[in-house]
């Protein structure tokens, strides 16, 4: 019995559920829970995303806080790389490097363990969305700090209106759909 190519962008869109009004009136939230409890859908994601960069390339896969986490740590599995979670600020409990961004409602700081990162390898950063990019220049921001380079950016899904992209100028940022 042979398999049949997976249609990765109908999968994935099939299995993205949209709830208007969430968090905030305007706002379209979208809730990955559906597709992360699909099997086929998820690991055809975490193949994607190691398929992209290859096998062998890839020291450790940054998860930023908190779906993200639910991303990178298979992605880090795969790559036989090690996982290291960027968390909002206060939640890590020794020495980090932290970096603060704007949000359209105020600020927020994220953070990376000091000893986390050894110069010089190479680090993808994972996360569920992409959207005015804050978020994902702070994480690499914080990558370039500790002295490791940014192999990527890898998410999901772009909110490609919201023109994040154009906040990681040089950065090599994958999307699995746009959304």
């Amino acid at each position: 019995m042979t398999s049949r190519p997976v249609d990765l962008t109908k999968l994935i869109n099939e299995r993205i559920r949209e709830v208007p009004d969430y968090p905030k009136p305007g706002v379209v939230f979208k809730d990955i829970s559906p597709l992360l409890a699909d099997h086929t859908a998820f690991a055809a994601v975490v193949d994607a995303i190691v398929a992209y960069y290859g096998r062998g390339t890839i020291d450790k896969v940054v998860g930023i806080e908190a779906r993200g986490f639910i991303l990178a740590a298979p992605v880090a599995y795969h790559f036989g790389a090690g996982f290291v979670p960027v968390r909002k600020k206060g939640k890590l409990p020794a020495a980090t490097y932290a970096e603060s961004y704007d949000l359209e409602y105020g600020s927020e700081t994220i953070e990376v363990h000091q000893d986390a990162l050894v110069p010089g390898e190479q680090v993808l950063i994972v996360d569920d969305v992409l959207a005015t990019g804050g978020t994902a220049a702070a994480a690499a921001e914080l990558v370039r700090r500790s002295g490791a380079e940014v192999a990527g950016l890898s998410v999901l899904i772009e909110l490609g209106f919201l023109k994040g992209r154009d906040r990681l100028s040089g950065l090599d940022v994958h999307a699995l759909i746009e959304g």
